[in-house]
């Protein structure tokens, strides 16, 4: 069902077909509904008959069509593409009597839902050349009915692209609007200082509140201090005209935040991009914003300060774009521990009464519960001690943000105990390496000599986020353990390397064996279920398998690095793929149990959604791998349900 709107003091505000409804219905939003809960209402497919799920039906999108109509591999036009980043992170979305998705190469296809028929594709037309140091991906559109119109345009698909464009879509035709922009389009890229071709773009999908649609950017880390700025924007979703723009780095003595900056530090540091998912409250005219580190992630000399706004969940005023709360996550970042996940709006039952709240997490595995209103800790907080820098110039934070509950859900550093190989010349090749490094400690600094981070760089939690089931108080997160090093070099001349405008480049890598595997001992993947009325563990299992690892014993308790999404719904189940066995799985809500499983044509890093039309439940996912993970490649969307 649409979310329609009406004018209240200025802002449209949806009402009758709320967040509520689109639960029950089908999937309006990227995160189920506008609040990024996972949350579905249905109960068609539950505990007891989930073993007897099929396929219902299965497409393709597109993305490796060849010129002669086959299906074998990516597009004959793109000379590169065996080499090309190719990610498909998409989570489609039920809105109007469709199915609307995006690919990685930024084509969007309309879907009939029962059928998987395609019903139209508009292709962004992308140069499949261009040097994306983020890579080719797309998580995913968003919808907006206009009820002040009819005809053409009055429903409208709007869609970011890697080459930083904002689409909007007739959701009926797939022809752009032309009254949207300049003929269904506009440039994010004209306020953001300068601009390197292909390192600025959208990957996350856009949100709607009332008449304004919102968008975050994804920008190429660690090329040096001044790069790209981490504006958010906000256009009028009939005209295309900018209503507003927020800088989560104050340029200018009159911007909120500018006291807590070096003005020389704020003026020529670029980032703190907004690139996981945006949420919004449209009942209280919010929208909550995650955003990254400042640049670059692993010098922060030339930025001295918590750099507030950077690593952090900003609450702003969808009116004007002012902030009205923020809280840190990770101060001074040096570790590109960013806020890597959708903000989930959940409502927390305490004391007898319902809180609004919202749940952050970062890349260390840290979940925060805070109130949605003030921004304060549900939880308790505490600033604790953690290790200086020995890099001269650096003036790490001496403390940093540590929730009491949850706890942690990833292990704190790396001890000698831990170092682990599955052969005789795996561990040898680990406990040697290890020895090369500094330190291993949590929140250590990058160094000289090397420091080795656990969590890495990708976590921890990714943007797959939570799932929240509100009639169990669950919150469901996936995260993922691989050791990740990195180490600084003191720079040969100006412009020579990564971290340009630094004294130092910087090399990264991942802590792992000759065969691949992470050097610690397992599980490197694990599903977990909160209970959120006491913040405690309600349950935690091993997520998948790791690639390759099938005839392995025990190898199926070890779980698997994974980068993908749950699901949670009112049948009692948690639904997941991610990890590098390519299976989709189906667990018990309520104590873990693994109660289904199928095995995908391609890697499944994507979250699934569902939905019910003409009295069928139907679950979907996107399956195209991953090519940093090395699953296997694709362009299919399955749909999978009971049987007649």
């Amino acid at each position: 069902m649409a979310v329609r709107a009406v004018a209240v003091a200025g802002l449209a505000i949806a009402i009758a077909t709320s967040a509520r409804a689109d639960q029950t219905a089908g999937w309006g939003a990227y995160g189920g509904d506008p609040g990024g809960t996972r949350y579905s209402a249905l109960t068609q497919i539950n505990r007891g008959n989930v073993a007897k799920l099929k396929l219902a039906w299965s497409m393709r999108t597109g993305d490796f069509q060849h010129q002669d109509g086959t299906q074998k591999g990516p597009p004959v036009s793109c000379s590169r593409c065996h080499q090309t980043p190719y990610k498909f992170e998409a989570t489609p979305i039920l809105a109007d009597g469709r199915l609307y998705v995006s690919t990685p190469f930024n084509r969007v296809v309309a879907i009939e839902p029962t059928s998987g028929r395609q019903l139209w594709r508009w292709d962004a037309k992308l140069d499949l050349k261009l040097d994306r140091n983020e890579g080719f991906v797309s998580r995913g559109v968003a919808y907006w009915e206009d009820i002040r119109a009819q005809g053409a345009c009055h429903r409208r698909i709007f869609f970011g692209t890697v080459d930083a464009r904002l689409v909007a879509l007739d959701a009926t035709t797939g022809l752009p609007c032309p009254g949207f922009g300049t003929q269904g389009t506009v440039r994010v890229d004209q306020d953001v200082g300068k601009v390197e071709v292909g390192q600025y773009g959208i990957t996350s999908p856009p949100v709607v509140i009332g008449d304004l649609v919102a968008v975050g950017s994804s920008i190429g880390d660690n090329r040096g201090v001044d790069l790209e700025h981490g504006v958010v924007h906000a256009f009028d979703a009939r005209t295309g005209q900018l209503r507003w723009a927020w800088d989560p780095i104050p340029r200018r003595p009159n911007d909120p935040g500018w006291r807590d900056w070096d003005p020389k530090a704020a003026a020529g540091t670029g980032a703190a991009n907004a690139w996981a998912p945006l949420s919004v409250d449209v009942e209280r005219g919010l929208v909550f914003v995650p955003t990254g580190s400042a640049a670059p992630d692993y010098f922060g000399g030339e930025r001295p300060g918590n750099n507030r706004y950077a690593n952090s969940v900003v609450a702003l005023e969808a009116k004007t774009g002012k902030p009205v709360w923020d809280f840190q996550t990770v101060h001074h970042d040096l570790w590109d521990y960013d806020v890597s996940s959708q903000p989930s709006l959940i409502e927390l039952a305490r004391g007898g009464k319902m809180i609004p709240a919202v749940v952050t997490a970062n890349k260390a595995g840290f979940v925060f519960v805070l109130d949605r209103v003030t921004g304060q800790p549900l939880f308790p907080v505490e600033e604790r001690p953690v290790p200086a820098s020995t890099i001269p110039g650096e003036r790490a934070s001496p403390t940093q943000p540590f929730p009491s509950k949850p706890r942690p859900l990833h292990p704190l550093g790396i001890t000698a105990a831990d170092v682990w190989g599955l052969s005789p010349k795996d561990l040898a090749a680990c406990r040697a390496s290890f020895k090369e490094f500094k330190t291993s400690a949590m929140f250590a600094p990058p160094s000289l000599e090397g420091t080795l981070m656990y969590p890495g760089f990708g976590g921890g939690i990714n943007w797959g986020g939570f799932a929240f089931a509100s009639d169990r108080q669950l919150l469901i997160v996936n995260t993922l353990r691989l050791p990740m090093w990195v180490r600084l070099a003191k720079r040969a001349s100006a412009t020579a390397g990564n971290q340009v405008g630094t004294p130092y480049t910087m090399s990264r890598g991942m802590f792992v064996a000759p065969s691949g595997l992470p050097c610690v001992k397992p599980p490197w993947g694990m599903l977990t279920a909160i209970d959120l009325r006491t913040g405690e563990i309600r349950w935690e299992v091993p997520l998948g398998m790791m690639k390759g690892l099938e005839t392995v014993p025990h190898a199926a308790e070890w779980g698997s690095v994974n980068f993908g999404g749950p699901i949670v719904t009112a049948g009692g189940l948690v639904f997941i793929s991610a990890a590098t066995d390519e299976y989709l799985r189906a667990f018990d809500a309520e104590t873990g149990k693994e109660l289904w499983k199928i095995k995908l044509p391609a890697g499944g890093q994507a979250t699934p959604m569902t939905y019910q039309v003409g009295g069928k439940q139907y679950l979907v996912i996107a399956a195209g791998g991953h090519s940093a993970m090395g699953t296997t490649l694709g362009d299919h969307l399955l749909a999978f349900a009971l049987p007649n």
